[in-house]
């Protein structure tokens, strides 16, 4: 990372400041741990630093760079189309059909804390939803858009995954988990390039991670939530 800044810096100005507010955001990631712990202790420190990394490149750029490249669109006052509705029930039934028989058949659900106390299941569903949300606020709205800059769309998109398929991986989606994140990822980015609705795309999201955090729970405890087949 180091070795790519140094010629960044050296061949192009504008994209190595880009360049390095997503490395100081990466490094800043990778000094805490983001495994699946739900204790509040956990909850505060990645609070903190995954709200940072979101908020920091922002200001730096909005007001350091004077560049309005980060932005967080709402598209007001436009109503999802029915392609875009039909998107949100086939994610619903890819997820319902595709998540447990990851989660369970791998063993992967163990990466998960066994949540007994309705505590604990507050504190997943919270945590689950939380880096989801924050998931686009960082990898689109934020590294996608700040590459978008400097290559093109699929370039960008590419590297993005890369970046954001790598994190999953240290939350918990191991074994074959790059098979269903990198699609995923990839679809993402073109969601949010082609709705320009930050609401619409984090919505995508959350639908995925209810099923997520479905499956994790009736993994741990089947006979609670007896709503999958096949598993």
């Amino acid at each position: 990372m180091v070795a790519s800044l140094i010629v960044a810096w050296s061949a192009d100005r504008e994209f190595a400041r880009d360049l390095s507010v997503i490395a100081g955001c990466l490094g800043l990631i990778s000094s805490i741990s983001v495994a699946a712990d739900i204790s509040w202790s956990n909850i505060a420190r990645m609070g903190v630093v995954l709200s940072a990394v979101v908020i920091g490149p922002w200001l730096i750029t909005r007001y350091g760079f004077k560049d309005r490249t980060i932005v967080f669109p709402l598209r007001r006052g436009q109503r999802w189309s029915r392609l875009e509705w039909a998107w949100l029930l086939f994610v619903i039934v890819v997820a319902w059909l595709v998540l447990p028989q990851y989660f369970m058949r791998t063993g992967v659900y163990l990466n998960w804390p066994p949540v007994t106390q309705w505590d604990e299941i507050v504190r997943l569903f919270f945590g689950v939803n939380a880096v989801g949300i924050w998931d686009e606020l960082f990898f689109i709205c934020t590294v996608f858009a700040l590459l978008r800059k400097h290559f093109t769309f699929w370039t960008a998109n590419v590297f993005t995954t890369v970046i954001f398929v790598s994190f999953l991986w240290e939350l918990g989606y191991r074994s074959i988990g790059p098979v269903l994140t990198i699609p995923f990822a990839l679809v993402q980015a073109y969601i949010f390039t082609r709705t320009k609705s930050l609401p619409y795309t984090v919505t995508v999201h959350l639908l995925f991670d209810a099923l997520v955090f479905l499956t994790i729970v009736h993994a741990h405890h089947p006979e609670a939530l007896p709503i999958f087949i096949g598993v």
